[in-house]
């Protein structure tokens, strides 16, 4: 931020001071030191909510990967659905949310700066929550598809809420974090 506004500033303000004694830099730092501690608080909130969701997420998904939706031939071990398509779209997409879901916690340890554990994290999630949501409509459609095809529809169409509120309310904020760590 304090760059932000050195860029507006002349360069012989920037050493200028103040009847105080005060830099143009101590000044704003001064000024806005309750906003970076809220603005921590929330970062870390953020993190520890996008964690517990991730938690949720591999739960979820790692219980799906296991529980072969159709089941399996009792002979072989081989799912029954294994040479279909949406078998194969449930299992990649079930792979994918696991996988970006499980890489949260691992920017969450191995990250330096906040807003790009945060930003990362986010947008982690955003995968995870969409395939998911693919992983879901497709285990759906293999189960259903033959007995009431009316009934993906309005599944299909519901499975898109997560998604569309997923992407509207995250990913502004993962641009946001993007370009004010990266610019």
């Amino acid at each position: 931020m304090i760059q932000e506004v050195e860029k507006l500033m002349e360069p012989r303000r920037l050493t200028q001071r103040n009847c105080d004694d005060e830099t143009p830099e101590m000044v704003f730092t001064r000024e806005h030191a309750d906003l970076v501690k809220e603005g921590e608080k929330w970062m870390k909130t953020t993190a520890e909510s996008c964690s517990i969701t991730a938690a949720l997420i591999v739960t979820i998904v790692f219980a799906a990967a296991i529980t072969v939706p159709g089941g399996s031939n009792q002979e072989t071990g081989i799912p029954v659905f294994k040479n279909t398509s949406p078998f194969t779209i449930f299992a990649v997409s079930d792979a994918i949310s696991l996988f970006s879901a499980t890489t949260t916690f691992f920017r969450k340890r191995f990250s330096g700066q906040l807003t790009e554990m945060v930003a990362y994290g986010l947008c982690l999630l955003v995968i995870s929550t969409t395939a998911m949501m693919v992983a879901f409509r497709a285990m759906l459609f293999l189960v259903f598809c033959d007995q009431r095809p009316w009934m993906m529809a309005p599944i299909g169409g519901l499975a898109l809420l997560p998604i569309t509120a997923m992407v509207t309310l995250q990913v502004p904020l993962v641009v946001d974090l993007f370009l004010s760590t990266y610019l």
